[in-house]
């Protein structure tokens, strides 16, 4: 087989030092170059000083504009043989657009998470009632999302609590699926090796990009909740928070006199990870993997956090820390793993573990190429079978088109 043409549309220009998702973006890239395919990224987002430089990956790069047919002439020029969206959001901009620009092109998804998961999530804690699976049937994003789903040939997800939750509360066909979790390198002795040591590392961390909102909220909690219970116990450590986009509320709730530092963006994270004995993360709502406890485990920092935190990222695995829902046990679980030396070094292995094992990167690239290519081989008969993504598909390009073309029109002539 040829190698492969691949387009990679995103929402935003990826920013791995800051978010999770932007790991798992160079995660596939990497993937993709390994198999020689070529790689062209575009999107309509303005890039920063902290956007990766994808063109040292000797990737194409270009930008794009919402709402202007000069897409289509990009996308025509290219002709892609696989079109990656980066979140459902970027497939209802283009998809259209795609479809019309190169019809036999795979269409791919990438879900990152289940937006309308962590959506009803956080609207359940804000109306104090149980979240419930069911409910996702009710929530206005899961309609988006789960028709983007559709309309894509495949779908990566990287929970498989949200696999579950796509073949059984919304019943679509697994055809549609693949499980591809994120993929980490093993960690070696010899980076063991160079991890301070439990006595070496000093105070508490959290850390993770203040854009997402349930990272705000759990810091939120450990500042109105948490925190002083800790800081009773063990009045001499600190709580430092990283994390990027640091807003003025997030900044006014630094405090020296309380050990709460607000530190901002973690310039080094290996440096930042490794120096901290403990990494707290109470997630009340979220949804896909965690990027702030996969790093935990890789720089060898137990860490303590929530089920919703730890949600399909051990499998039967023991955790690295404790899983704690209740407050009380939350403050105890992290001033026992702070103080107790033989529980911190059994953590730390643990998480070790489960990189090893739960993380590992090449059956999960080999699978990934696999269903790639087979789909790709077999996309007609595919499409064929997912009448419902058809259907999706026709209404969602009539609607999509003429709404696009009149704001383009609009932009031209200001309206």
């Amino acid at each position: 087989m040829m190698p492969f043409k691949v387009l990679i549309i995103g929402a935003v220009w990826p920013e791995p030092a800051s978010s999770a998702a932007g790991t798992r973006l160079l995660q596939l890239i990497h993937v993709f170059q390994k198999q020689n395919w070529h790689i062209s990224f575009t999107s309509a987002a303005q890039g920063s000083e902290h956007s990766y430089q994808l063109e040292s990956l000797n990737i194409h790069c270009f930008a794009c504009k919402l709402n202007n047919s000069s897409f289509n002439d990009q996308v025509k020029q290219l002709q892609p043989n696989i079109v990656l969206f980066d979140r459902f959001i970027t497939e209802e901009q283009f998809g259209w657009r795609v479809k019309e620009a190169c019809p036999d092109a795979l269409l791919m998804l990438d879900t990152i998470d289940l937006h309308c998961l962590r959506n009803e999530r956080h609207l359940a804690l804000k109306q104090n009632r149980v979240f419930k699976f069911e409910d996702l049937l009710n929530n206005a994003i899961a309609l988006r999302e789960i028709t983007s789903i559709y309309r894509c040939d495949i779908s990566l997800m990287v929970s498989e609590i949200e696999m579950e939750i796509l073949e059984n509360t919304f019943k679509i066909n697994k055809d549609l699926l693949h499980y591809c979790a994120f993929m980490f390198d093993a960690i070696e002795e010899k980076d063991i090796l160079s991890w301070p040591s439990f006595e070496q590392r000093r105070h508490f961390i959290s850390i993770g990009n203040f854009l997402h909102e349930p990272n705000w909220d759990a810091v939120l909690y450990l500042k109105q909740n948490i925190w002083s219970g800790i800081r009773a116990k063990l009045p001499k450590a600190e709580l430092h928070i990283y994390g990027a986009y640091a807003s003025q509320k997030v900044l006014q709730l630094h405090n020296e006199k309380e050990g709460f530092l607000i530190k901002g963006r973690a310039e080094n994270l290996t440096e930042t990870m490794c120096h901290a004995r403990v990494c707290l993360a109470p997630l009340r709502f979220g949804a896909g993997i965690k990027g702030k406890l996969a790093d935990s485990m890789l720089y060898g920092t137990p860490n303590v956090t929530t089920a919703i935190g730890a949600e399909s990222m051990h499998g039967n695995l023991k955790w690295n820390g404790f899983v704690c829902d209740e407050e009380a046990d939350f403050i105890e679980k992290a001033v026992q793993l702070y103080s107790d030396k033989d529980i911190w070094q059994a953590a730390q292995t643990f998480g070790v573990q489960i990189i090893h094992d739960y993380f590992e990167p090449v059956k999960s690239a080999e699978k990934l190429v696999a269903k790639i290519e087979a789909d790709y081989q077999n996309l007609q008969n595919k499409r064929q079978k997912n009448f419902l993504g058809k259907l999706l598909q026709q209404q969602h390009f009539a609607a999509s088109k003429y709404m696009s073309m009149w704001i383009e029109i609009k932009n031209k002539t200001n309206l």
